[in-house]
């Protein structure tokens, strides 16, 4: 109801208008980054490694849509292609939105959806996971102290009854969901029946492609984050490594090492690489993987197994080796510090590899040749893919395919899934 009442008002302001709050914002959630962190990584158990770019990273996003404004000011005027007439194309809020964002990044995956919903003219009602309810709380005093008015950006917190709720309530215009695949599933089907157009941003089972004339110094300078990032607990990392058979032991040998190495521990230590994972019920699975993978005889070359820390949901890091496409390791998503090497004879079978699953939301291809790399990524069926390393660009768009999810986030496209087009026909 909040929103509703807001929505006339925030919606009559400029987008340039609305620009200058955001950018406000962006200022003022930097002015939070430390307990921002600090409190992200109490919830969710990410290392501060991590969590201490979250702020820049917001503030970053908001600025980007901010610097949208001028396409949403400038006439769109087409002609008919008959001559006899024009059309003005006006774009007007969607409206009242429902944000719902996953447990493992709290504060950037609410901000992908906030920020173009802002610019848009439209008003929101966020809802976090109901592990991670804290730290979003410093994003919504950042936006009352820029200036926000009251109503435009709401919270609630809650279980997962709280998001079906909020997902089916009469005065939700639209829904934008990031986390599990079979919830977006409930949540597309519910947004189905109501008519209720939704941004879904779900799973992924990614596969890093390991061209033979790889740079296993470079690789591994890369590996952790682009296939291990926040304790494996990212959607689009590449947790699939598709090694050539000529290179596979020398491959497994590298990623091993650079694995084993990486600290693990206390997040509250900016040295640590892995911390642990997020929930009593997120270790359980990691541990059931990893009982799976052993069970049809992947080869631990490292971890495997709990880690006892004395205390925490901790899991070793792990490298499988001679995973084959048929085991639950290479076909479901783990969400652990869990990486697992398949063999390929040649590049034909590596796409065909990459291709063999329902998702297709992130991939990298490792390769010296920089052209032969792009011509392998054009054909592996994903929303988005790096060359030798992996990043989301705020300008362009990211989304998945098949089980990955529905539309795009980030950039122009991003900014229209909360924009409703309006065509006014006129004799010229």
């Amino acid at each position: 109801a909040a929103a509703r009442r807001a929505l006339p008002g925030w919606a009559a302001l400029a987008p340039s208008e609305r620009a200058a709050l955001m950018r406000r914002a962006a200022d003022e959630i930097e002015r939070r980054a430390q307990p921002l962190a600090w409190t992200n990584t109490r919830e969710n158990g990410s290392p501060l490694a991590e969590t201490l770019g979250a702020a820049a990273n917001a503030a970053g996003i908001l600025r980007y849509f901010a610097s949208l404004a001028g396409h949403l000011e400038t006439p769109d005027v087409r002609p008919f292609p008959s001559g006899a007439g024009e059309t003005v194309v006006s774009w007007d809020p969607i409206g009242v939105c429902a944000l719902i964002a996953p447990w493992n990044f709290p504060i950037n995956l609410v901000v992908i959806k906030l920020a173009p919903a802002l610019l848009a003219g439209c008003t929101v009602v966020i809802k976090p996971a109901s592990p991670t309810p804290l730290s979003i709380r410093m994003v919504i005093d950042a936006v009352a102290a820029a200036g926000v008015p009251a109503g435009v950006v709401n919270l609630v917190t809650g279980n997962g009854a709280v998001g079906d709720a909020l997902v089916r309530h009469p005065r939700i215009d639209k829904v934008a969901f990031t986390g599990s695949t079979p919830v977006g599933r409930r949540i597309a089907a519910a947004c189905g029946e109501l008519l209720r157009p939704v941004t879904l941003e779900l799973g992924g089972k990614s596969a890093g492609i390991v061209l033979p004339d790889v740079d296993l110094d470079r690789m591994s300078e890369v590996l952790l984050r682009s296939c291990l990032r926040n304790t494996g607990q990212t959607c689009y990392i590449s947790t699939r490594l598709l090694v050539p058979a000529s290179r596979y032991d020398e491959v497994v040998d590298a990623v091993t090492a650079t694995v084993a190495a990486a600290p693990l521990g206390d997040p509250l230590d900016e040295r640590t690489v892995f911390g642990p994972v997020a929930t009593r019920a997120q270790y359980d699975s990691v541990l059931e993987y990893l009982a799976a993978g052993r069970a049809e005889r992947a080869r631990a070359t490292t971890g495997g197994a709990a880690a006892d820390l004395g205390r925490g949901y901790y899991v070793q890091p792990t490298v499988f080796a001679d995973v084959t496409p048929d085991m639950r390791i290479a076909r479901e998503e783990i969400f652990g510090p869990v990486l697992s090497v398949l063999r390929y004879e040649d590049v034909e079978q590596a796409v065909a590899l990459a291709n063999d699953t329902t998702f297709g939301l992130g991939g990298i291809v490792f390769s010296s040749d920089a052209e032969r790399a792009y011509q392998v990524a054009r054909r592996v069926n994903t929303g988005s893919i790096g060359l030798n390393f992996f990043a989301s660009n705020h300008s362009a768009p990211f989304g998945g395919r098949g089980d990955s999810g529905l539309g795009v986030e980030y950039g122009l496209e991003g900014l229209h899934a909360y924009l409703s087009p309006q065509s006014v026909h006129r004799k010229a």
